[in-house]
């Protein structure tokens, strides 16, 4: 198994970042939806992206099947 590193908060925080918990559920519809247009904006679609990486992400690490 993966050794798992704990989140730094000073670290995240320093980035800008928010903590923000959600349910494997809330985090598989983040994952796999989304709401880009044709008109939508490249930088709305790479916001968008980022956005679906990093709940897939949080999905991964917190494990299959949970």
């Amino acid at each position: 198994m993966p050794e798992i590193n704990p989140t730094d908060p000073d670290a995240e925080k320093a980035r800008g970042r928010s903590p923000l918990w959600l349910d494997a559920e809330d985090l598989r519809r983040l994952a796999s939806h989304c709401c880009c247009s044709e008109v939508t904006s490249e930088a709305d679609r790479e916001q968008c992206g980022r956005i679906r990486f990093r709940a897939s992400a949080a999905l991964h690490k917190h494990g299959p099947g949970r």
